[in-house]
């Protein structure tokens, strides 16, 4: 039985993917540590999780990227 709000497993992007990422900001939200940047990938979907320590300083990937299964 499953559950209608149950979510598909997202699995890790592989290392043989040869695009660079071209990260689109989805949300942003303050905390201690700096803003952390939900973000994706425009041309493969595939999502990570960023810090921004400074507003002078580019983001840093706080996760691995993970690519959504399609059908979501």
């Amino acid at each position: 039985m499953t559950s209608p709000d149950t979510h598909p497993i997202p699995r890790l992007a592989s290392p043989t993917d040869t695009h660079e990422h071209a990260w689109l900001v989805e949300s942003r939200h303050p905390t201690s540590e700096g803003i952390v940047l939900y973000v994706r990938c425009v041309e493969c979907d595939s999502r990570r999780v960023d810090v921004a320590v400074h507003a002078r300083v580019p983001p840093a990937a706080l996760s691995r990227a993970v690519v959504m299964p399609s059908g979501r």
